[in-house]
């Protein structure tokens, strides 16, 4: 049976003034399926192209942290703390840091693991 999903790019932004971006993970939301993960991959050579000198464990380390809200628990503080809907809505709200969230988009499936390898493959890879 296809279940709804909504998912975000994370962008690697490494001057908002710019506004040139590399793509770096998905988080994949699947209510039906009680799945809300994050998939990272940096290419430090697209990276780099854009900003040389960019501190890529800030990079990770912001990346790693959206992976633990995605996961929930005390790792992540307050915003691992809420209901998984509310986890995703923290992950998908713009801020101004070197990791930001694309818009939001849609689609269904039968496997969100799968889909999220997928979309990691597709758009960041």
């Amino acid at each position: 049976m296809r279940q709804a999903f909504q998912y975000v790019v994370l962008r690697c932004v490494p001057r908002v003034d710019r506004e040139e971006f590399v793509n770096v993970g998905v988080v994949l939301y699947c209510q039906q399926a009680d799945f809300l993960r994050a998939a990272c991959h940096v290419d430090e050579a697209r990276v780099r192209a854009l900003a040389r000198t960019l501190d890529l464990g800030a990079v990770r380390s912001a990346l790693a942290f959206v992976a633990a809200v995605c996961e929930g628990g005390t790792d992540a503080g307050a915003a691992g703390q809420g209901p998984m809907g509310t986890r995703f809505g923290f992950v998908k709200a713009p801020r101004s840091t070197v990791v930001q969230p694309g818009p939001v988009h849609g689609g269904t499936t039968t496997d969100p693991a799968a889909e999220l390898e997928h979309l990691l493959d597709r758009l960041v890879r």
